[in-house]
């Protein structure tokens, strides 16, 4: 089953974040998918504060995983530099998806082999009409 949400600003997607947050229990892992400028670290943003961290949130562009300390703890994983999936195994990946933490993967579709059977699928799509519209869909995935 797909939710389908429609946001029409960063804050819209960041407060979509927040909601969707309630519906994250430990030991979920999240694919997060879309283009570059899409809304993916916005998003994360509201999931973070849903979450109950307090830190600023920034892209873990280049150090690949930030891990955030909240009402359950957040790893957000940005894969969109990897060019060997066997790169994520060099930083412990496997450690991060436990039950009882929430791990975001922003590009999780580059990895998608590499996330734990019956991840959250959430891609962010532009409208090239109208810039700040966003369809959001989110999708549970298969348990193996």
């Amino acid at each position: 089953m797909v939710e389908k949400y429609l946001t029409g600003s960063e804050e819209e997607t960041f407060n979509l974040g927040v909601q969707l947050a309630r519906k994250l229990g430990p030991g979920t892992a999240v694919s997060l998918e879309g283009d570059l400028g899409a809304g993916k670290t916005a998003l994360v943003k509201g999931i973070a504060k849903g979450l109950g961290v307090r830190d600023t949130i920034t892209s873990p562009t280049f150090t690949i995983v930030n891990s955030y300390e909240g009402d359950v703890t957040l790893h957000h994983f940005d894969v969109y530099r990897i060019d060997d999936p066997e790169e994520l195994y060099e930083i412990g990946w496997e450690e991060y998806f436990n039950p009882n933490d929430v791990c975001v993967v922003e590009w999780g579709d580059r990895v998608s082999q590499m996330l734990p059977p019956g991840a959250l699928r959430i891609r962010i799509l532009r409208d090239e009409t109208q810039p700040d519209k966003r369809t959001i869909l989110v999708e549970r995935q298969d348990q193996e």
